[in-house]
């Protein structure tokens, strides 16, 4: 009824390649707690209101995709990052954290746990932009229209959506990357796809989408990304003989 906390490290280092990837955090274990897991809890985001639901929840465990110590942040100990470790220290909970390993997987990967959800068929991570599978491009099996999509996407994510560029051209080819990828709408447009679905907007990807005729759907950086780590978590409760629960914290970023 339970696991060690090194060997579920290791685990799922190897499941999602994280010594392979290069990024912008560490991802794996980020903070050290109790040897013994028997209750895990999942998230977006290692926020406050995550980790004091886990405590409330009895977790000897929590795995996100946003986890601490990002490159260019401060290191310093102190104010809201103190408060967070302290809580996670006192009580003695594991934090493991994996960002962009968890993006890219080919099955528990953000990107494609947002192509099961819409149904998209043909999928291939597009070689050329690094790491591969960090942006995906694929075929629906209907065709749509920018309006429609930009529905269907908020009955399944229970968000608004943002919808720009042309919003009646029909879509049968799409490319996605979840999150903050609205930096790759260009290589969308070389792509030569109808639309591009990610989860944030600048104010400059605006006049991209409707200069370049692409239709742009910004369905939402926490929405869009919820779904990679409650599969992880689901997949570690299949395999190991412990209880894992996915906390969802609304953002309505």
């Amino acid at each position: 009824m339970s696991i060690n906390n090194l060997e579920l490290k290791n685990y799922l280092d190897g499941v999602l390649r994280a010594n392979e990837i290069s990024d912008y955090c560490p991802n794996g274990l980020q903070v050290e707690g109790t040897g013994k897991i028997k209750k895990i809890v999942t998230g977006v985001t290692a926020s406050q209101a995550l980790v004091d639901a886990a405590i409330d929840a009895d977790a000897d465990a929590i795995i996100v995709h946003h986890g601490y110590f990002w490159k260019g942040e401060s290191q310093t100990i102190t104010g809201m990052k103190k408060r967070r470790l302290s809580a996670l220290l006192t009580n003695n909970i594991n934090l493991y954290a994996y960002h962009l390993p968890l993006d890219v997987h080919p099955e528990f990967g953000n990107n494609r746990q947002l192509a099961s959800l819409l149904g998209i068929q043909d999928i291939h991570a597009v070689s050329h932009v690094k790491p591969i599978g960090v942006v995906m491009q694929g075929t629906l099996e209907d065709e749509t229209d920018g309006v429609t999509l930009q529905s269907t996407l908020q009955q399944i994510l229970k968000r608004d959506v943002l919808l720009e560029g042309p919003t009646s051209k029909p879509i049968t080819t799409l490319a996605w990357c979840t999150g903050g990828g609205q930096g790759f709408i260009e290589q969308a447009v070389e792509l030569g796809v109808d639309a591009f679905i990610t989860g944030e907007v600048s104010e400059q990807t605006v006049h991209t989408a409707r200069e370049m005729g692409i239709t742009f759907l910004a369905a939402g950086h926490h929405a869009t990304e919820r779904y990679g780590v409650k599969s992880l978590g689901e997949h570690i409760a299949e395999h190991f003989d412990v209880t894992v629960e996915f906390i969802d914290i609304d953002n309505p970023a």
